[in-house]
C-alpha cells in the first residue's frame, strides 16, 4: 500500500482565488476546466437563507426600531458580504476555510498516476462532508485540478441555535457544541481529529496509507505556498483600515467606560468575581446589552458633536444676519430723515396718491360702460348732442 502525506489545514479564505476570479501565476487555465465545483453559492445569498427568518422573528419581538436588525451579515461585520473572510470584535468570522491535501508534487502531482486517485479520494470525502457536518453549512467548495497537486477548498458557514438573542446565528462554538465535539479550545481539534480519519479511512479504501499531516505550510510547493502568502498579504492590507477602525472605537469605549450610562437594564446587571484578581465576569447576554449600549452612546456623542457643531455655525450665521439687519435698518432711517427733509413724498402722500388714481380709474371705467350702453339704446347721436350743448353752454357762462 502507498504511503502518502496528508494536508487538513485552515485556509485564509479567498472565494475569488478558489473560483477562479483570480488566477495566479501556478495555474494552468488549460486545465482549469477539469476543475470540480460541488458548490459555488454566493455568500450574501448564503446569509439569507440561514439567517434571514431568524433575523425576521428577531425583530418581530422588538419594541424599538433601533435594536432591530436590517441585514445580519453587515449588522455583524459592518460591510456589505464580500469574498474574503471578515473578523468582528467578537472574533467571528464571515466564514471558515479548510485545505484538504493527498501526497506532493513528486509522488502525486499532475500526471503521476496518483492524482486520479487522490481527485477521487477528495471527491468523496467531500460529497460526505455536508451530512457528516450539518450545523457547519457549505456555500462554497471548490476541488483544483489546474495547479501541481489535486486539492480541496471548502468553505463553511458554522451556524448555531440560541435561545436567547436571535434564535439562529453564526457561531462556531454552539455549532461544534449541537454536533457533538463539546465545548472549550478543544472543541476544534476534536472535530479535526474525526474529519481527518475520516479522510484516512478513504485513502485506505482506494489504497493509500495516510502518514501523519504536515504542520506549517504542509504539503503545499513552494509556487503554492509563495501564492497562499501573497493572499496573506493582500489580507492583511485589506484589513488595516479594519483595523484602524477598530482602534477608534476601542478608543471611543475606552472614555464611555469612564461615564455612568443611565440605563435600568444595565444598572441591574450582575457581576460576579473573577479569578484573575479584581476583574469580573459577565453572562453572553449582559455583555451584549454592554457592548449595544455603548455602541449606542458612542452613537449619539458622534452625533451630539455633529449638532453642536451645526447648532454653533448657525449661531454665527444669525449674529451676521442680525448684523447686517442693524446696519441696512439704520441705512433706512437716514433715507427717511431726508426724505422728510427735501420735502419728498411721504408714505402717507403716496398711500393718498394711490387711492386718487385707483379712483379715478373706477370713473373712467364706469364711463366706458355708460357710453356702451347708450350707443346699444340707440342714443348715441343724441348723447353727443346733449354734451355739445353742455360744453357750448359753459362756455358762455
Amino acid at each position: 500500500m502507498k504511503e502518502k502525506r496528508l494536508t487538513f489545514s485552515q485556509g485564509k479564505g479567498s472565494i475569488s482565488h478558489n473560483n477562479r476570479e483570480f488566477v495566479a501565476n501556478n495555474v494552468d487555465l488549460l486545465r482549469t476546466p477539469d476543475n470540480i465545483t460541488f458548490i459555488a453559492q454566493p455568500i450574501a445569498e448564503a446569509y439569507d437563507q440561514l439567517f434571514r427568518e431568524s433575523t425576521e422573528r428577531y425583530n418581530a419581538k422588538q419594541t424599538r426600531n433601533d435594536r432591530k436588525i436590517s441585514n445580519y451579515y453587515e449588522h455583524l461585520f459592518g460591510c456589505k458580504p464580500c469574498s474574503t473572510i471578515k473578523v468582528n470584535a467578537l472574533d467571528q468570522k464571515s466564514f471558515y476555510e479548510v485545505i484538504v491535501q493527498v501526497g506532493k508534487k513528486e509522488d502525486t502531482g499532475i500526471g503521476t498516476g496518483d492524482d486520479k486517485i487522490a481527485a477521487e479520494i477528495l471527491k468523496e470525502y467531500m460529497e460526505g462532508f455536508q451530512k457528516r457536518n450539518p450545523n457547519f453549512y457549505v456555500f462554497n467548495a471548490v476541488l483544483h485540478m489546474d495547479e501541481a497537486t489535486p486539492h480541496l477548498h471548502f468553505d463553511y458557514i458554522p451556524v448555531g441555535h440560541y435561545k436567547r438573542g436571535q434564535d439562529t446565528q453564526n457561531g462556531i462554538a454552539q455549532a461544534l457544541k449541537e454536533m457533538g465535539w463539546g465545548g472549550g479550545k478543544m472543541a476544534i481539534a476534536r472535530w479535526r481529529d474525526s474529519e481527518t480519519e475520516v479522510l484516512n479511512n478513504i485513502c485506505r479504501e482506494h489504497g493509500i496509507e495516510p502518514l501523519p499531516p504536515e504542520e506549517s505550510r504542509g504539503t503545499l510547493e513552494v509556487e503554492e505556498y509563495k501564492e497562499q502568502r501573497r493572499k496573506a498579504d493582500a489580507l492583511a492590507a485589506e484589513n488595516v483600515q479594519v483595523s484602524a477602525e477598530l482602534n477608534e472605537s476601542k478608543s471611543e469605549l475606552e472614555k464611555i467606560t469612564k461615564k455612568k450610562v443611565d440605563i435600568e437594564k444595565i444598572e441591574n446587571i450582575e457581576v460576579k468575581e473573577s479569578v484573575f484578581g479584581k476583574k469580573v465576569t459577565l453572562s453572553r447576554e449582559n455583555y451584549d446589552k454592554l457592548n449595544d449600549a455603548a455602541k449606542k452612546y458612542v452613537a449619539m456623542e458622534k452625533n451630539t458633536k455633529k449638532l453642536r457643531k451645526e447648532r454653533d455655525n448657525a449661531v454665527q450665521e444669525c449674529i451676521a444676519v442680525k448684523k447686517q439687519l442693524e446696519t441696512v435698518s439704520s441705512e433706512l432711517s437716514v433715507y427717511k430723515k431726508k426724505e422728510e427733509n427735501s420735502h419728498c413724498f411721504t408714505r402717507e402722500k403716496l398711500n393718498a396718491e394711490s387711492r386718487r388714481i385707483k379712483r379715478e380709474e373706477q370713473l373712467n371705467t364706469d364711463l366706458q360702460k355708460a357710453k356702451a350702453f347708450i350707443s346699444a339704446c340707440g342714443l348715441a347721436d343724441e348723447f353727443e348732442h346733449y354734451r355739445n350743448n353742455r360744453h357750448r353752454s359753459s362756455e358762455l357762462e
